[in-house]
């Protein structure tokens, strides 16, 4: 083809919409089919992916054929996250109205930049940020930022405290950078997210020089060791615990710090939403007393991927850290999305978010948290009635299951994460193996759950056969009596 072929090939595409019906005819056979499909890909799924390794083409190639290729070899190869039997790391479902906006926003193609770029999306932003203080029940005049995602968001929210701590102490972090600065403090509890860390290393903050705090049974940061704070302070906390869902005690912590002038950043990746659920606020109570939080849309509010949010109650701040400049840059008296975010270009997620929020409304938002909260109740009654151990009180969306023995523990998951059945994750918890199961989507059932408590029954009886004797096997499967872990 000639180079000046290209163009009009893209334009008889464009124009005849026949890609766009292909891809949505794919679409929907993978939606029909996502229910019944494997979880992880099968062996041969994973051999096709294979197809890709090809040559970068010389020349163009079919738009027909291209989709062809994804649908044939790259959809096998997905996981089938978006079903109702996901259950690794806490990755979301979908709202149906959600992916229908985000299909009508990459359409749209627009930079949130600023204004001037796409006023839809700044007036979208500006509508959200009014909606989830009100939903979140967050100070008036909070700010917020749209990003990747949650550790974009704590990236966010840190630099914004780093720049204030700083500018107390009569220091231009932004002008004179770290060399030489007054020394500030970072408290953090030791059960902290990795992502945590990774930011605080990213900001010249040193992992050396965080004060660890050590954690309670259930992986809140204990309130009693943390040292006397300051306005030289940051202290970061958590709105669920990776691993157990647990809650630091917001109300407790957070009020003296505000008295000392202390920075209280909150992680609260997927735990921030139980604030929309009146029968479960209260395991966050008092979280709207931190400086900033971070949270994610395509955790428990099932938003599209990718969508981020920090949160933020001093704009100021926020806007000092980072706001860029430039001749070519022009800002208005609307909302300029950059000011609050590290990029300029970047996806119009919000059009996602705005789209979950309103089809939502507050009851739905409930409604979806309260629904993963009680089949992760269901998960763990069940799992207990067939003797696996669960490690963690279930208040949230988490369940942490052990078999018997750390070795059995670890052939339970090998052999979850291979039936197709569910998948889960692994983690460590107490020094030993578990097995972290996260309810994380609005599509999951309680026939979803049942399935999956089959499979790791099965999973259970394959590995027993090597770590368990049959005395073992008969204390496992009698029925226990009240599980005290339990939490509806």
């Amino acid at each position: 083809m000639k180079k000046s072929d290209i163009h009009a090939q893209m334009r008889r595409e464009r124009d005849s919409k026949r890609l766009l019906d292909q891809a949505r005819q794919y679409v929907y056979e993978y939606i029909d089919a996502v229910d019944e499909r494997p979880v992880f890909p099968d062996e041969r799924a994973i051999r096709n992916l294979d197809r890709f390794d090809e040559p970068l083409p010389e020349r163009s190639q079919s738009g027909s054929g291209t989709l062809d290729m994804l649908n044939t070899y790259g959809a096998p190869g997905t996981v089938a996250q978006t079903g109702g039997r996901y259950f690794g790391f806490v990755n979301g479902g979908v709202v149906p109205t959600a992916l229908a906006a985000r299909w009508m926003a990459d359409a749209w193609d627009q930079n949130p930049a600023l204004y001037v770029i796409s006023p839809v999306v700044g007036k979208l932003e500006q509508v959200c940020e009014n909606w989830l203080c009100e939903l979140l029940g967050l100070p008036d005049g909070t700010v917020a930022g749209y990003v990747s995602g949650s550790s974009t968001a704590t990236l966010c929210g840190l630099t914004a405290a780093r720049y204030e701590l700083f500018r107390r102490l009569d220091w231009d972090v932004n002008a004179k950078g770290l060399f030489r600065a007054p020394p500030i403090r970072v408290i953090v509890c030791h059960q902290a997210h990795s992502s945590v860390f990774k930011v605080l290393a990213l900001l010249g903050l040193g992992k050396d020089r965080i004060e660890r705090v050590p954690a309670d049974s259930q992986g809140r940061i204990d309130s009693s060791r943390i040292p006397a704070l300051d306005d030289r302070c940051l202290l970061l906390l958590q709105a669920g615990n990776v691993n157990t869902g647990a809650f630091d005690r917001f109300e407790e912590i957070c009020d003296p710090a505000r008295k000392n002038d202390a920075w209280v950043h909150v992680d609260g990746a997927f735990g921030l939403w139980v604030k929309a659920s009146p029968a479960r606020k209260a395991l966050a109570k008092g979280v709207e007393l931190a400086d900033s939080w971070s949270v994610d849309g395509h955790k428990t509010l099932n938003t599209p991927y990718d969508c981020g949010i920090v949160l933020c109650r001093q704009r100021d701040s926020l806007v000092a850290a980072m706001q860029a400049s430039g001749d070519y840059i022009q800002y208005s008296d609307h909302r300029d999305g950059m000011m609050h975010v590290p990029e300029m270009s970047r996806r119009a997620r919000v059009v996602d978010l705005w789209a979950t929020l309103r089809y939502l409304g507050r009851d739905g938002v409930a409604a979806l948290i309260d629904g993963m909260c009680e089949r992760a109740v269901q998960f763990a009654e069940q799992l207990a009635i067939h003797r696996f151990r669960i490690l963690n009180e279930v208040v949230f969306n988490q369940v942490l299951v052990a078999g018997h023995t750390p070795a059995q523990t670890r052939d339970i998951l090998a052999n979850i994460q291979a039936s197709g059945v569910c998948w889960c994750g692994g983690t460590q918890w107490d020094d030993e193996p578990a097995i972290r199961i996260s309810v994380s989507s609005w599509a999951t059932t309680p026939e979803d759950v049942d399935r999956s408590v089959e499979a790791f029954v099965d999973a259970r009886s394959k590995a027993m056969p090597d770590h368990s004797d049959a005395g073992q096997n008969s204390a496992m499967t009698s029925p226990p009596g009240k599980n005290p872990k339990l939490s509806s």
